[in-house]
């Protein structure tokens, strides 16, 4: 449903569609692209567009929005982890895993129920031999997103 966006703003490979309460992000979903844009309806939710805007032309571009992901204790370690990885590297999701003490299915669950992407960088999560998944798919639209992400912050995609 279109109208539960407090914005939309167009984007190389998507609509992102914004999802603030007061001044609080809780969503950023990818829209088809030819999504009709929205206006920003105030001033959290045109600070929000400034900062992705920001982003898409500066992959160095740090967020500094207050924002909530609400999810289960180990989702938020799992999301803790992914904001610890580098513009322009990758982590597979068996390092990941690693690092929480946990196995890779569970870390690849935990990316998809990501409510914040881009803060919370889930495409920068791989597998351990290839793109791996995104947005609860291997193929598609979704993986050319997550591919379009990684070549705008550095990522070589030789393997990829």
């Amino acid at each position: 449903m279109l109208e539960t966006y407090s914005a939309r703003i167009a984007a190389p490979f998507a609509v992102l569609g914004i999802r603030t309460a007061g001044e609080c992000l809780t969503g950023i979903e990818y829209l088809p692209l030819g999504a009709p844009a929205l206006a920003p309806l105030d001033a959290f939710s045109a600070e929000v567009c400034r900062q992705l805007e920001a982003y898409l032309e500066d992959p160095d571009f740090r967020f500094d929005l207050r924002y909530r992901n609400p999810g289960s204790g180990y989702q938020q370690r799992v999301w803790d982890a992914i904001q610890r990885i580098p513009r322009g590297r990758t982590m597979s999701y068996a390092e990941v895993a690693g690092r929480i003490g946990s196995a890779p299915r569970p870390v690849g669950t935990a990316c998809g129920a990501n409510r914040i992407p881009l803060l919370i960088p889930c495409h920068r999560v791989v597998a351990s031999g290839g793109i791996g998944g995104f947005m609860h798919s291997r193929g598609g639209r979704a993986i050319e997103i997550k591919r379009w992400l990684l070549r705008h912050e550095g990522v070589q995609l030789g393997k990829l």
